[in-house]
């Protein structure tokens, strides 16, 4: 498979009206009932695709992270994680519906897949496995643990994959963070036989698992889940929320920046009194054209 061509098909696809372009990803413009019912409608048959749910970590990165950048473009469906980011969008005048990847995955356990389909994890702990498998009464979840260091370590990176192709379901659950479980999706596309669709969730199943405690629905509400993690867990987060995150500000002023210029550039190429002056330099440089043509012969 040409990466290059591949790359470019999914950018194409992304460039219609079911999908917006805001900061560093494009989004497709559906909720969560809708995301789950296209996710769910898909055949379990069709070749290995992918989901991905960007947050403002992703953006800030994706603004550096160039293997990040390739990674989303390949994604089937990109859905909104993050009530902080659909506020920025509000605020800029685009409308982005929250999909939060935490919800996906609890509906899809609630209400899709049946306790004795197959489903298959990359990712999680086995304590998280046994806690999801006992929770929604599953028979048979096929469980992959890979190594730390995914990220670098190409070995297992295709052993992901093979377990995939090995053990086919209709959904594959990749918690192993990002970028690594989007690596995972990417390499269960280069082989060429996997099946079903990639979730690449994070900690989803760590929060139905009960190893992570989610923020109550008042604080989902009021878009503060990141306070709540940062002090459900700060050693691990607090430079993801207090140092990087505010990035996301800066991508949003310079967005902005470019829109308005954008704004002005337009309404300048339909200025009436412009577009006179356009036609008349490209009459006088047509004239020009044929009182030369004599000279050239």
């Amino acid at each position: 498979m040409n990466q290059l061509a591949d790359t470019a098909q999914f950018q194409d696809r992304r460039s219609g009206s079911r999908h917006i372009w805001f900061l560093n990803s494009a989004f497709d413009k559906i909720d969560l009932d809708v995301a789950l019912t296209r996710i769910s409608d898909r055949d379990a048959s069709k070749p290995f695709a992918f989901v991905v749910t960007p947050n403002v970590d992703h953006l800030v990165r994706l603004e550096t992270d160039t293997v990040l950048a390739t990674l989303y473009a390949q994604a089937w469906l990109t859905v909104c994680d993050s009530r902080v980011l659909e506020l920025i969008g509000r605020f800029s005048g685009e409308k982005i519906d929250v999909t939060p990847g935490s919800d996906l995955t609890a509906r899809l356990f609630e209400t899709v897949i049946d306790p004795d389909e197959t489903v298959t994890v990359i990712g999680a702990s086995g304590d998280v496995i046994d806690a999801v498998t006992a929770r929604y009464g599953l028979t048979d979840v096929r469980w992959h643990e890979p190594p730390m260091g995914l990220r670098h370590n190409r070995e297992a990176l295709e052993e992901c994959a093979r377990f995939v192709a090995e053990n086919p379901a209709r959904f594959i659950f990749m918690c192993v963070g990002s970028p690594q479980q989007e690596l995972v999706a990417e390499a269960c596309l280069d082989r060429g036989d996997c099946t079903g669709l990639g979730l690449c969730v994070g900690a989803s199943l760590d929060f139905l698992g009960g190893k992570t405690e989610r923020a109550p629905a008042w604080m989902q509400r009021s878009r503060l889940e990141w306070l709540h993690r940062l002090a459900s867990e700060p050693r691990r987060m607090w430079r993801r929320y207090l140092v990087d995150g505010p990035k996301v500000f800066l991508l949003w002023r310079r967005w902005r920046k470019a829109q308005r210029e954008l704004l002005a550039l337009e309404r300048s190429l339909s200025d009436p009194q412009k577009l006179r002056e356009r036609a008349l330099h490209q009459r006088i440089r047509a004239l020009e054209g044929l009182l030369q043509a004599p000279n050239a012969d």
